[in-house]
């Protein structure tokens, strides 16, 4: 691809969206955009890198920065909720008892499209993903492009998402024309996605928003069963692939408690004997219980929200520090630690160790 020569600004986030989008900043974002140029942007969740949905030929440069397949379907942003007749062939009951509830927020709905959208932002599909950010500088960038942004992670195919912007620099200086930084973002892991153009709402990627809180709104909800299955191919965007993973082999570690502690440290030590580089993702209240070359604590175990927001700095820490092998401790599967699981398994390729199993890491995957 051609090299682009990629600026670097920052933003007031103390700023409310209406003076945000007077600032030079947001109005050569939303030039890029409209011109059909690619713009990294923070958002509550990590950041994203927009295009213009309605044009081919800018949303074929998101697939070309980022090194992205192109039959994975992109999620479009909106900067405001009535601009979802924009793009929605028409908007539920459903649909919109979730717009009112959860935006702007980490909520991507999946809905039937009017046709107007590039055909490379669906994939092909009839369907299409929307959602409404909850952060100042994504939508004073939105409303102030007034056109439908497609915008997955700001990250190259595969790596950990970026949640600062140094991570989007560090993946796509040269091949994108503007990073917006508004400094760290909140939640940490994506946007929950759930396909509502069917009557029983579908939970397609865990994220942001919990299974519980979708049930609390609108009672049952279904799961994909690519969640669930190896045997299954998951249908939301990036759920397919490896994704979210350290350049070190990764393996998470599941089980009881202090047992799941043990078989770290015994497996650290294993590999250090190996003369491999070892770290050790964990928590805060367990962080003094091991011994590695490099020991992260991503947050507290008893705050989930605390884990999400940092785990994707962890994993590009250990990059950051040459590690070799990262052995990674599990959590229960329930709540927001089902979106941090998600991104566990990912990161890791499938390659879990569960305590009391006899295979071991060296064998391959289990």
């Amino acid at each position: 691809m051609n090299h682009k020569e990629t600026e670097w600004a920052r933003v007031d986030g103390s700023l409310t969206v209406e003076a945000l989008r007077q600032t030079r900043e947001i109005r050569e974002g939303a030039r890029i955009l409209r011109e059909g140029g690619l713009v990294a942007f923070p958002t509550e969740t990590v950041y994203g890198l927009g295009a213009a949905a309605t044009l081919k030929s800018a949303v074929n440069g998101i697939f070309s920065a980022k090194g992205r397949p192109s039959d994975n379907p992109l999620i479009v942003h909106v900067g405001e909720k009535n601009q979802v007749s924009l793009v929605a062939k028409e908007v539920s009951p459903l649909a919109q008892s979730l717009i009112d509830r959860f935006w702007p927020g980490p909520l991507t709905i999946v809905v039937p499209h009017r046709g107007n959208l590039a055909e490379n932002v669906t994939a092909g599909l009839s369907t299409v993903g929307i959602r409404m950010p909850d952060h100042p500088t994504a939508l004073a960038l939105l409303q102030e492009t007034g056109l439908p942004v497609a915008a997955p992670s700001a990250n190259r195919s595969g790596r950990p998402s970026p949640t600062e912007a140094r991570h989007v620099f560090e993946d796509l200086a040269g091949r994108i024309d503007l990073i917006l930084d508004g400094g760290p973002t909140g939640v940490g892991v994506e946007s929950t996605v759930v396909d509502v153009s069917t009557e029983v709402p579908v939970l397609l990627r865990p994220g942001g928003i919990t299974l519980e809180q979708l049930t609390e709104a609108v009672g049952r909800v279904e799961v994909d069963p690519g969640l669930r299955s190896k045997d299954e191919v998951p249908r939301a965007p990036g759920m397919k692939y490896r994704h979210y993973a350290p350049r070190g082999q990764m393996w998470l570690i599941r089980g009881e408690l202090l047992p799941m502690h043990g078989k770290m440290r015994k497996l650290a030590q294993e590999y250090q004997s190996q003369g491999k580089r070892v770290g050790i993702l964990t928590t805060e209240e367990y962080r003094r219980d091991f011994s590695a070359d490099v020991v992260i604590a991503c947050g507290r175990r008893e705050n989930p929200a605390s884990v999400a927001r940092n785990l994707y700095h962890a994993l590009r820490e250990f990059d950051d520090r040459g590690v070799e092998v990262i052995l990674a401790e599990a959590f229960p599967e329930h709540g927001l630690y089902h979106s941090v699981m998600n991104r566990l398994l990912k990161a890791a390729g499938g390659n879990v160790l569960d305590v009391g199993s006899t295979v071991k890491p060296d064998s391959g995957r289990i």
